[in-house]
């Protein structure tokens, strides 16, 4: 596209492309309004930066037009306060009916920086200051005045402010506005982003949240939310709140964010069992910049909550209200010890895809079929053929240094690749069910909760893998079903480490081998004064041949140490081990040494723990408590090539409360035969 006088700069806010949450800018000439450019960033700053740089191109142009006897002038214009509403470069229907008058508009208009337009009409905007004048008119209509605050307390740093307005129009159970203000050492882009996160990352600092899903995006601006709160006033005793609301949020010229709430209903999110609907009469955050201090970034943060919490707690027990409300507002708190707890922050968070309401609802099959029919198309060829050439750079790549994608996530792909997406599963599967009776081994089997010193089978769909689309767009999903099955589990101890141990006669891939399947031995080796290895068989009737799983069989040790993957994960156990194992895929050959012996129908790999010193100051935390520990381990092999995805696990493991007395020592033979 030629940029010249004609074009134009259009905000489309924020968008789900691929898997992620990214900021839309349109591009076209006015001219020609079908021939458009669509771009998108990951922060809005890089956004911001692309607009005001296509801009100031498309400036020039015009003034040097006006040089020559031509007029182009922005239809941006700074217009200031229309009814409520603020003129942005989102206001798009109303510019455009305006075209062909811009000739007559004067040339010394300022183009406007705000992004979004103004706030839908069912939520009042807290943030504006409207004249004295403009707030007693509506006084009568609004649900306050900016004008009559009272300090309440300070809490946690905050200053808390109360409303002191009665409205007669809300029901008495409706608390009056309440407001928490706060300064918080980061930029106003941080925030923003963490503000409108609704994934993990929101329980480290805001303590009211228990759970977030997308119900609708309306446009790039705004958005219909369903929301639970974990309020800690006597849970025994009182039912827990959720809420739905419309979410509207803009950037305004000074370089402000503005985020607001209002509740309503939808059709797609009804009462939900064994919640009360609370109600949210205005709320949201005002988030502005302020002078920097000592070289570091300032923001005043202020959050505002009017709410009816219902039920039967909000008439008999005044406390209960202001009790939650306050635990609410503490929010601004969580976000400013957020960030004075974080070093060294680097780029601007991206904003993480929110769980579709309709994807995640388990009891509404026929919604979530609709949310996958109105996903994107599968790629392009071209798109294909550019992840193809980007494949040799792609060996190289561990999942250590991925930015594992949100759980709530999910790759939907209805078309051609989710078609080759069940082909491949398909061709790995096994036919017929192996008979598991023939096989065991000497720590035992338990399915049952609370079970100890036993393992079980893991859900593969508490796992996450490389999606069919990994290759240029990252995104991954739940692992599902195994390609091997866990026949048994061997937990052995020796005075020296134990190689090779699927020599040893009676094991199960000796019993395997005589049944003419294929294994597939994971030796864990655990070093010590007291040598410890636990070992597990993978089994499968036969190998698809030139799948992946065959080539990493009949592979050289070069090519299985690159792809061999451990994800690791502990459910239960102390929060220093937790961190310390950690959750992130891990390239076994690159970590640790690994020792491959292939027999006629098994290959062991003898995984040794001890060979790093970085695993081995894991085991050392992990060995004194792993009584106490719950451990998830899944195998596979990592998936480079467009035609390797999506990944699929080789098996999974949950071991429970195992105690070292329990370990046995093995009668290993001398000949491998």
């Amino acid at each position: 596209m030629l940029i010249d006088g004609n074009c134009r700069v259009e905000d489309r806010g924020l968008k789900t492309h691929h898997g992620h949450m990214v900021y839309v800018l349109s591009v076209y000439n006015k001219k020609e309004k079908y021939h458009r450019i669509t771009m998108a960033a990951f922060n809005i700053q890089e956004a911001l930066m692309w607009k005001e740089k296509i801009e100031s191109v498309i400036d020039k142009h015009q003034e040097s037009q006006v040089a020559n006897g031509n007029k182009y002038v922005s239809f941006e214009y700074k217009s200031g306060m229309d009814n409520g509403r603020t003129a942005s470069s989102s206001d798009h229907e109303s510019q455009f009916s305006a075209q062909e008058d811009e000739d007559d508009a004067p040339p010394d208009l300022l183009r406007r920086t705000t992004i979004g337009n103004g706030p839908p009409d069912s939520i009042f905007d807290w943030t504006q200051d409207f004249d004295s004048e403009l707030s007693n008119q509506n006084a009568n209509n609004q649900a306050f005045s900016r004008k009559h605050w009272r300090l309440l307390q300070c809490q946690n740093g905050l200053r808390i402010f109360e409303e002191l307005l009665e409205v007669d129009y809300l029901p008495r159970s409706c608390s009056r506005a309440m407001k928490a203000v706060g300064v918080v050492e980061a930029t106003c882009e941080e925030i923003f982003g963490l503000v409108m996160s609704m994934d993990g990352t929101r329980f480290e600092w805001d303590c009211s949240f228990q759970y977030g899903s997308l119900v609708e995006e309306v446009d790039g601006h705004t958005a219909i939310l369903y929301h639970r709160l974990q309020l800690d006033w006597f849970p025994v005793f009182v039912w827990p709140r959720d809420l739905c609301y419309v979410r509207y949020w803009r950037r305004n010229d000074d370089g402000s964010y503005v985020v607001l709430f209002r509740s309503r209903e939808h059709e797609n999110c009804g009462p939900q069992p064994g919640y009360v609907r609370a109600h949210v009469e205005s709320g949201g955050f005002n988030i502005s910049p302020m002078k920097s201090q000592n070289g570091k970034p300032r923001t005043q943060v202020q959050h505002l909550m009017q709410i009816d919490l219902k039920g039967w707690g909000v008439g008999y027990i005044s406390s209960f209200q202001q009790h939650c409300l306050l635990q609410m507002l503490n929010s601004v708190a969580g976000l400013r010890e957020w960030f004075a707890q974080t070093d060294e922050r680097g780029a601007t968070p991206r904003i993480p895809v929110m769980v579709n309401m309709a994807s995640s609802s388990v009891s509404s099959k026929k919604t979530q079929r609709m949310f996958e029919l109105s996903v994107p198309s599968a790629p392009s060829l071209d798109q294909t053929n550019a992840a193809n050439r980007n494949s040799v750079l792609m060996d190289e790549y561990s999942d250590e240094d991925e930015e594992q994608m949100p759980e709530a996530e999910q790759e939907a792909y209805p078309t051609k690749s989710d078609n080759d997406f069940k082909r491949t599963a398909l061709e790995e599967e096994p036919i017929e069910k192996i008979d598991l009776s023939c096989f065991s081994g000497n720590l035992r089997r338990d399915d049952r909760d609370n079970s100890r010193n036993c393992w079980t089978i893991s859900d593969g769909n508490n796992f996450r893998v490389r999606s069919q689309h990994f290759c240029y767009n990252k995104t991954k999903i739940p692992a599902g079903k195994h390609l091997m099955d866990l026949v048994a589990v061997d937990w052995f101890k020796d005075t020296k480490r134990m190689d090779h141990v699927a020599r040893r006669q009676g094991c199960a891939a000796q019993i395997a081998s005589q049944m003419g399947l294929f294994s597939l031995v994971f030796n864990v080796q655990v070093p010590g004064s007291t040598h410890y290895s636990m070992v597990f068989y993978f089994v499968t009737k036969e190998l698809v041949p030139g799948s992946l799983l065959h080539r990493f069989v009949d592979g050289d040790d070069e090519f299985r140490n690159s792809r061999l993957k451990l994800i690791p994960s502990v459910p239960k156990g102390s929060w220093i081990v937790r961190q310390s194992v950690g959750s992130t895929p891990c390239l076994l050959g690159k970590a640790v040494d690994c020792n491959y012996i292939r027999g006629p129908k098994y290959l062991e790999v003898d995984i040794d723990i001890g060979s790093s010193t970085v695993a081995n100051g894991v085991l050392g935390l992990v060995i004194g408590v792993i009584t106490t520990l719950v451990v998830d381990m899944a195998f596979l092999v990592q998936a480079n090539m467009t035609d390797e995805l999506p990944e699929r696990l080789i098996g999974a493991v949950r071991v429970s409360h195992i105690e070292l007395s329990s370990a046995i020592v093995p009668k290993l033979d001398t000949d491998p035969s």
